[in-house]
């Protein structure tokens, strides 16, 4: 169900009492600026073809029409709210659109790209402060300036935190490049949010739409299998994570790390078994089905659980208060936990009431 079509009263549950807090941590925004400033880069022009090799010419096509389609919810706050409302969403946290994460920029198109975005975020959410929050971008390929960003991102626009793709130019998450990134993230105890821009695998996943359908999940998959088997969460213990899409699929197959760490010496050079790094780990509730979601919360954790619709996009879930309360086997506490008391603790809301 797409939200147009969605008649929620917001904050209320069937029965007319007030329902607990929502807090959707997967949301999306663009920032019309970025595009001014990328459009006449040989790399934007490149993106055509780009497309073409990951997704192939059906869903290029209809992804265009359907990104256009989409503008208003991702650039009109207004549009935003009254979608938030049927949704019964209280607040969002508002983060890039990962299309403008334009990792191939330098250094000064990169200054510009971040400083638009965070600037952008921070005015939306300052206007609408009761409902919004914003994780901004850094600029990954360029560690020292994201470190900086980062930085600015905390102190400077009061936001919660980034988000951040699953690789940078095929260089992993626990590339030694990136430890000024995480020592800094570790300092500042914000969030991380892994969101993946597309596809590694390329041309094997280019029909019926796997480039997206089962391609981001993989990526997310082995964003977080380098984080936990590279060492990144036993050198910085106190860094916030959260994976989009569920965490893919490793929570699902964490089983298989865990034998591995316990057969081979290149898999046991960590300090604790793979699956004990998911109880560290946050994840959204983009899973799409009560029982994946029953078992995402029995592998890692009902307090690691972070609602998130993947607003506007078509591969979202935007029924998030029916969702959460056919999951079995959680009590109302834990149910008030995952639409929004596990956020205002990873967040930092300390203004919130639950």
């Amino acid at each position: 169900m797409s939200p147009t079509e969605i008649r929620v009263e917001p904050g209320r549950t069937a029965g007319g009492r007030k329902a607990a807090l929502t807090v959707d941590v997967h949301c999306h925004l663009l920032t019309p600026e970025v595009e001014r400033l990328v459009s006449g880069c040989p790399e934007k022009q490149a993106e055509s073809a780009a497309q073409l090799r990951m997704y192939g010419a059906v869903s290029v096509e209809h992804n265009r029409k359907l990104f256009a389609a989409l503008i208003p919810q991702l650039t009109d706050t207004a549009e935003r709210l009254r979608r938030m409302d049927a949704m019964g969403v209280d607040m969002q946290v508002i983060s890039p659109s990962p299309n403008q994460y334009y990792y191939w920029a330098d250094i000064d198109l990169a200054k510009q790209i971040v400083a638009a975005q965070n600037e952008h975020i921070a005015s939306v959410c300052a206007s609408h402060s009761d409902r919004l929050i914003g994780l901004g971008n850094v600029a990954l390929q360029h560690p020292k300036l994201a470190v900086e960003q980062l930085t600015d991102c905390i102190r400077q626009f009061g936001l919660r935190g980034v988000e951040i793709s699953s690789a940078v130019n095929g260089l992993e998450l626990s590339d030694p490049q990136f430890e000024l990134f995480w020592s800094k993230a570790e300092e500042l105890g914000c969030l991380a949010f892994i969101h993946p821009l597309g596809t590694s695998l390329g041309e094997r996943l280019n029909c019926h739409y796997l480039g997206n359908i089962i391609g981001q999940p993989i990526e997310t998959t082995i964003a977080l299998s380098h984080l936990i088997f590279g060492g990144v969460l036993d050198r910085y213990p106190g860094l916030k994570i959260c994976a989009a899409h569920g965490g893919g699929y490793l929570p699902s197959y964490i089983g298989r790390s865990d034998h591995g760490f316990d057969v081979r010496p290149e898999a046991a050079t960590i300090q604790h078994k793979p699956s004990q790094y998911l109880k560290r780990i946050y994840f959204d509730t983009l899973v799409y089905t009560t029982e994946g979601l029953r078992h995402l919360v029995e592998e890692v954790g009902v307090t690691q659980i972070l609602l998130g619709t993947d607003y506007p996009f078509d591969m979202g879930a935007y029924e998030p208060r029916t969702y959460i309360a056919a999951v079995p086997g959680l009590t109302d506490h834990e149910r008030n936990l995952v639409l929004g008391g596990n956020a205002v603790r990873v967040l930092g809301l300390d203004t919130v009431r639950l």
